[in-house]
């Protein structure tokens, strides 16, 4: 059974403020836990009801388990249908990004996107196709917002997430930068070469003006209908495959 302390403690977490406040976050759904502790990120507490108990007994030692109730999860979940494993997570010091590591390779950057499922479902794809690092904007979702890291389905534990000054940082990584705009040239005829930044923009207007004197190539996906725009999470992935494909060649 969960105190008044725990539950206060848990429920708290749903905000940025506390958050970063304790260094904590949580990870709902046995598969995404899993995900965790087989990462380098440090698990404090599982948190799991007698029904999931069988698979609590392959776990690591060091990690602290509390057996509650199916009510206590529904009072700390975040979730409409609450799953019956909670993390609760450590929050890990980034070290400063290494610029020379972001070489030879592509990573990609988002302007102030806002969506936490547009924001788990781009972290989902970058580890889909195998792109390390993530650079934010300081204004961008909150990676550790309980809807980014359900979204994520885990993948948050493979991908690097970096908050920063974009205006001053992206000068300094000197790498080709890519930004994803409705008057760039068609993505098909572009030569992305073996690295650099892909750019994705804020949902409803796109990249900042601050952020696109930065880039050296505007690119669009070629449009067949007549939507007026794609979803940035959709857009991303596109693009990242196309990039991917253009490096097989």
């Amino acid at each position: 059974m969960l105190s008044k302390s725990q539950i206060s403690l848990l429920t708290s977490l749903q905000h940025k403020k506390f958050r970063r406040e304790h260094g904590l976050f949580l990870v709902e759904g046995y598969k995404s836990v899993i995900e965790f502790t087989n990462s380098g990120y440090q698990v404090d507490t599982i948190f799991y009801t007698p029904a999931i108990v069988p698979k609590m007994l392959n776990l690591s030692r060091n990690i602290n388990f509390q057996e509650i109730s199916m009510k206590d999860i529904e009072k700390i979940s975040t979730l409409k249908t609450p799953q019956e494993v909670i993390g609760l997570v450590k929050i890990p010091l980034w070290p400063t990004l290494n610029y020379d590591s972001l070489k030879h390779r592509f990573s990609l950057v988002l302007d102030n996107v806002q969506d936490p499922g547009n924001m788990g479902t781009i972290i989902r794809t970058a580890d889909w196709f195998g792109i390390a690092d993530i650079i934010c904007s300081e204004d961008t979702v909150d990676v550790y917002n309980p809807k980014v890291v359900q979204a994520t389905m885990g993948s948050l534990a493979r991908v690097n997430v970096h908050y920063t000054n974009l205006e001053q940082v992206l000068p300094q990584i000197k790498l080709p930068l890519f930004g994803a705009m409705l008057d760039g040239e068609n993505m098909y005829n572009t030569n992305f070469g073996d690295e650099g930044l892909l750019v994705m923009g804020n949902e409803g207007n796109g990249i900042s003006p601050a952020i696109e004197r930065l880039i050296n190539t505007k690119i669009t996906i070629p449009r067949a209908g007549k939507a007026e725009s794609l979803n940035v999470a959709i857009a991303t992935a596109i693009l990242c495959a196309e990039i991917k494909r253009n490096s097989m060649k």
